[in-house]
């Protein structure tokens, strides 16, 4: 891919949120100004962005608090097999 220099001018609030999501992503502004050109572009919406977003978010608790309550079950299972094993005469083989 040829890249073409192009000065554009920022609002300091938008060229620090791109350098900090550059920071988080590892890659640079320029990387994240082209990355946002191409959303844009394709016709995705900043609304439809911050909906995306949100239920990105959403989803990852409900799974986090679903893992949680699996692993408690997982861990109570675990403590009656050992107690079941340990009062019966018959051990697992």
């Amino acid at each position: 891919m040829s890249l073409i220099l192009t000065n554009i001018y920022l609002e300091p609030a938008q060229r620090k949120a791109l350098q900090a999501r550059a920071k988080r992503n590892r890659t640079s502004l320029s990387v994240e100004a082209r990355k946002a050109i191409e959303a844009y572009n394709a016709g995705i919406s900043v609304d439809e962005l911050r909906l995306l977003d949100e239920a990105t978010r959403k989803a990852s608790q409900e799974f986090d608090e679903m893992i949680a309550v699996l692993d408690a079950r997982a861990a109570r299972s675990s403590a009656c097999n050992r107690s079941c094993w340990s009062s019966s005469a018959i051990s697992p083989s």
